[in-house]
This record gives structure tokens, C-alpha cells and sequence, in this order.
């Protein structure tokens, strides 16, 4: 019963996510780390995309620092995001890229991109969407793009704090992500589990093959 009540507890919690980023917009960019931890895994990420080249930062929040480091690279930006507060900070802040309130549970732009970042944002899919997203997710990217994702270091449900509020976290296994991207004709480069080099988040990198 105790295990009933906790996935009751937490198929809630999943729920709230977007109303959650919308209350807590202010306060988590203000306590997001900006000092780019995450700077080797977006380098590999974006190493063969040209300058000017098309790069989507999914769950892109108020858009420091990932994106705001993606435009001063020079790329065409686009951020997006399903919390409308959220999204209302990186148009501020970002002008010169393009925003998108859009959900990544059923993605479907008009446009491919020579990368996509998805970064601490996928896992706050539950498993099932996450099943459904992330073939769709990978069906944006160019021949010979990538896709940086940070996912759990195994199957199973979460919880994490910010702002002093509980959040959902969600994996699924790597061959069961490796299945998933395949079924987008993507490949996986390289799963690092708790990567002590970025502040313990597990980090996935995919690739479309290049025709």
C-alpha cells in the first residue's frame, strides 16, 4: 500500500512540472549555475555545426547559460520551452534568438537543426512520455547532428528540490534509450553516468549518421 501511495504521489507530482517552472521562473534562474559546467559536453555537441548552422536548446529555461553561449558562438538559435514565464525571460534577455512555448512531449517544428540540447529539462518527462518524445526529439536533427541529453544513470523515478519545491525525475535504461534513438535512425556516441567532471549529471550524446 505504502508503494501504491508513493507512485500515486509521484504520477502528481509529474503533473505539475510546467505550473511549477511558471511560479518558480524568477528564482530558479536566479539560482541556476551560470558558470558553464556543462561547457565539454556542448563543444561535442555542436563540434560539427557550422557557424550560423541551426541549434535548438529544448527546456531552454530563461536561457543562460546554455543558449546565451550558443548565439555568442554564433549559431541560429532557437529556445524552447513549455513554461510561458520562463520563456518570457529568455526573450528578454535574448532577443536575437528565436522562442517557442512548445512542449516537448509532442514536438513537431517545421525545421531541422544541426544540434539539439536538451539539457536538465528531458528527465522531468515520466518514462512513458519519455518513450514517445524522444524518437520524435531525434527526427529534428540534420544527417550528422547531435543531441545532448541529460537523462538518470538507470531505469527507475526521482524526486529532486529547487527552490525549496519538490520536482519529478525520471530514466529509463540505456538500452532502452539506445532502442528508442535507433528507431529515429540515431546512434548513441557516448553515456557518461554521473559524470564527476559536470557536477554528477548523467549525460547522453547522440548522433544522426551523416547520408
Amino acid at each position: 500500500m505504502d508503494a501504491d501511495r508513493e507512485q500515486d504521489r509521484l504520477a502528481r507530482l509529474s503533473m505539475e512540472t510546467q505550473a511549477f517552472y511558471d511560479r518558480q521562473a524568477m528564482a530558479y534562474d536566479a539560482g541556476r549555475p551560470k558558470d558553464l559546467f556543462e561547457i565539454n559536453w556542448l563543444r561535442r555537441a555542436v563540434a560539427d555545426a557550422p557557424t550560423g548552422g541551426a541549434v535548438l536548446d529544448i527546456g531552454c529555461g530563461a536561457g543562460e547559460p546554455i543558449a546565451a553561449w550558443l548565439v555568442a558562438q554564433g549559431f541560429e538559435v532557437t529556445g524552447c520551452d513549455f513554461s510561458q514565464s520562463m520563456l518570457d525571460l529568455f526573450a528578454k534577455r535574448l532577443p536575437q534568438a528565436r522562442a517557442i512555448c512548445a512542449d516537448m512531449r509532442d514536438l513537431s517544428l517545421d525545421q531541422q537543426f544541426e544540434a539539439i540540447i536538451d539539457w536538465g529539462a528531458f528527465f522531468h518527462l515520466t518514462r512513458a512520455e519519455q518513450r514517445h518524445a524522444l524518437p520524435q526529439i531525434a527526427r529534428h536533427l540534420i544527417p550528422g547532428g547531435r543531441l545532448l541529453l541529460t537523462v538518470g544513470p538507470g531505469e527507475g523515478e526521482v524526486t529532486g528540490h529547487v527552490g525549496g519545491e519538490e520536482v519529478f525525475h525520471a530514466s529509463l535504461s540505456l538500452p532502452e534509450y539506445t532502442d528508442l534513438l535507433a528507431q529515429a535512425g540515431a546512434e548513441v556516441e557516448e553515456f557518461v553516468p554521473n559524470d564527476p567532471d559536470c557536477r554528477g549529471f548523467t549525460v547522453l550524446l547522440a548522433r544522426r549518421p551523416k547520408l
